[in-house]
C-alpha cells in the first residue's frame, strides 16, 4: 500500500500499544468493499467517499469498476498530502475525482466541483463514512453533519458507517491508545454501537444491523481471528426511504 513516513511513525506508535490496529484497519477495508458491492447490487453506481485517505489496495473505484465500469467515485479528504497523492494516481480517470475538504463542512463538500460536477444527486448514491466519524468531536454535531449529506441525497441512497469503539477493549489499552491520538492533529472520539442509530438519522438500517465490521454481510463465515481483528469498531449501513 501507499504510505508516508509520518503515517508509519504514527502507526508504529499505535501498534506498540494496540497490536490489532492494523488488523482493525483491514477489517474496515473489507467492510468498505462489501458495502460497495452491496450498493451496486442495489443499482447504486455513484459513491461519495468521505475521509478517503491515502489510496491503498482495494479502493472504492477499483472495487466498483471491476463490476460496473461506468461507476463514478468522488473521494474527499482534508489532508493535503493524501489528496495530492491521490490526484497524481487518479488524474487520468474521468470517472473519479479527488477533493480536498473537511467532511464536517457538508456545504463546502457538496459544492466542490469534484463532487457537484461528478455525482448526480437526483439519483441514488452511496455516502461512505468508513472509519471517519470518530474524528468529529461532539461539539461538531456529527448527527447534524450526516443529516446535511442525507438531505442532499435522493431516496434510495445508501449510507455506510464504521466507527471506533471501546466497548470490547480493556480500559488500560483504550486509555493508552487514546493518549496517542490526543497528541495528533486528529484526536479520536470513541462512540459505542448504541450510538449508531443517532449517527444515521432518517436511514432505515439494513440487515444485519449494527455489528462488527467482520459480521456485516461477510463473504465467508468470519473466524474468531476475523472477529478479534474487528472488535475495536462497529459497522452499519442504511437506505434513505422515500420522503
Amino acid at each position: 500500500s501507499q504510505n508516508f513516513a509520518v503515517d508509519r511513525a504514527a502507526a508504529e506508535q499505535q501498534l506498540a500499544v494496540l497490536p490489532d490496529v492494523a488488523a482493525t484497519a483491514r477489517a474496515n477495508r473489507a467492510f468498505l468493499a462489501r458495502v460497495v458491492r452491496c450498493s451496486l447490487q442495489l443499482g447504486i453506481s455513484q459513491f461519495l467517499d468521505l475521509g478517503s485517505g491515502i489510496p491503498t489496495i482495494g479502493n472504492v473505484h477499483e472495487v466498483a469498476h471491476a463490476i460496473e465500469p461506468a461507476a463514478r467515485v468522488a473521494y474527499v479528504d482534508h489532508e493535503p498530502v493524501a489528496v495530492a497523492h491521490a490526484r497524481r494516481l487518479l488524474s487520468n480517470d474521468s470517472r473519479v475525482s479527488v477533493t480536498q475538504a473537511d467532511l464536517g463542512d457538508p456545504a463546502a463538500v457538496l459544492a466542490a466541483p469534484g463532487v457537484a460536477g461528478l455525482l448526480d444527486f437526483a439519483r441514488p448514491l452511496a455516502v461512505l463514512m468508513v472509519s471517519v466519524l470518530h474524528f468529529l468531536p461532539e461539539d461538531r454535531d456529527p448527527p447534524a453533519v450526516v443529516a446535511a449529506y442525507r438531505d442532499a441525497c435522493a431516496a434510495g441512497s445508501l449510507l455506510a458507517v464504521s466507527h471506533a469503539t471501546d466497548e470490547h477493549l480493556s480500559t488500560d489499552r483504550t486509555a493508552e491508545g487514546m493518549a496517542i491520538y490526543r497528541r495528533t492533529a486528529t484526536p479520536l472520539t470513541l462512540r459505542r454501537s448504541s450510538a449508531a442509530h443517532a449517527l444515521m438519522p432518517g436511514y432505515a438500517v439494513l440487515e444485519p444491523g449494527v455489528v462488527s465490521p467482520a459480521d456485516w454481510r461477510p463473504d465467508r463465515q468470519p473466524t474468531s481471528a476475523d472477529r478479534e481483528a474487528a472488535r475495536a469498531s462497529w459497522a452499519a449501513a442504511g437506505i434513505l426511504p422515500r420522503r
